[in-house]
Parts: C-alpha cells; structure tokens; sequence
C-alpha cells in the first residue's frame, strides 16, 4: 500500500513537471521573443511614420506649417531621403512617412533639436488659426524597415 502510494506521488510529480516544460516551451514560441531587434538594421533604410489627428478643416494649414517648418529643416539633416505626405479624408488623419538613409544617422540627430523645429511648427500653427494649442494631436509615431 504504501509503495503504491509512492509510486502515485512519483507520477504526479512526473506530470506537474511534463506539464511545465510543455508550457515554458510554447512560450518560447511567441513571435515577440523571436523578433530581430532594431538594432541589427542600424544601417538600413529605415522609414518613421507618424500618424497626427488633422480635422478638413484645418488641413491646409498643416500643410503649409509642414512645408514651412519641417521640409526645410529635414532636408537639411544627413541622412534624409525623403518624405511623404497624406491625408485620410474619412479617419481626418495625417499619415507622414519620412525616408532616411539608416536608423543610425535618423537617431544621431538631438531630440532637442527636434523638439526646437516641433516647437517652431507649434508656433506657426497657433498663429496662423489664433489658438492656444497645436491642435494636431500626434496619434501614433514608429517605424517601418525596407523589405528585401
């Protein structure tokens, strides 16, 4: 009797531990942790996306406080390729795709300096409606790698 009650425990044991390994080992199967890094295309071009909330209303005046503010100065930073604007007429959003030549001379420019050029399209927008804030309100930024 009491060897068969060994032996149940022994089994027991057994199965807790089968069934933790089957767990730990579909976990190392969430596509998260098999993801490269960003760091491994430090060299690619890389494109940002920003996504800004711009009412019909107000759309030509960000365009114009981009075309005013942000184009010049990005075609003055190394690395810049290019960028794209559009405008989805249905959601009232501003999708801004910028080109750079790789991650690493994108993220080698100061987020002060950025935050100046942010500052100054702030600036332009508020005067030109007579407002006290920026009324495009960013959405959602990140960024997207060039597929082979």
């Amino acid at each position: 009797m009491k060897l068969n009650l060994n032996l149940k425990k022994k089994i027991q044991r057994f199965c807790l531990v089968l069934i933790c390994l089957v767990v730990l080992i579909f976990q190392s199967n969430i596509p998260n942790l098999k993801a490269l890094t960003m760091d491994n295309y430090q060299n690619e071009i890389v494109i940002e996306e920003l996504r800004l909330k711009v009412p019909s209303e107000l759309k030509a005046v960000w365009l114009t406080a981009e075309k005013e503010i942000w184009e010049p100065w990005l075609s003055s930073q190394d690395g810049f390729l290019g960028r794209q604007l559009f405008w989805d007429k249905e959601k009232e959003e501003a999708l801004i795709l910028v080109n750079w030549k790789s991650k690493k001379l994108w993220k080698s420019i100061p987020i002060s300096e950025v935050n100046i050029v942010q500052q100054k399209f702030e600036d332009n927008v508020r005067a030109a409606l007579n407002v006290g804030k920026n009324p495009f309100e960013l959405i959602y930024e990140g960024e997207l790698d060039k597929q082979r």
